[in-house]
């Protein structure tokens, strides 16, 4: 499945994507993997936490088939830019 190879290949890439795209492969790998957030939304000094919720809420109502598509090409893309 392309979703599982994406997820062995992003830990190959070179160089660490910024905070933005790290969110940003957090959120539809959870996604892609678990469907819409669950759970209370972290809150005082957890702003990893915070974060990392806030952006996976923000895919709510995505399938689950098309954020592990977009999973799949993102890491694609980025393979690609760091060769």
């Amino acid at each position: 499945m392309a979703f599982t190879q994406a997820r062995q290949d992003v830990k190959q890439l070179g160089k660490k994507p910024d905070n933005a795209v790290l969110l940003k492969l957090y959120a539809l790998y959870k996604q892609g993997s678990e469907g819409d957030v669950s759970g209370k939304r972290p809150g005082g000094f957890d702003f990893v936490g915070s974060a990392k919720y806030d952006t996976w809420a923000g895919q709510q109502g995505k399938t689950q088939e098309q954020a592990q598509q977009e999973y799949v090409e993102l890491v694609q893309a980025l393979l690609e830019a760091d060769h």
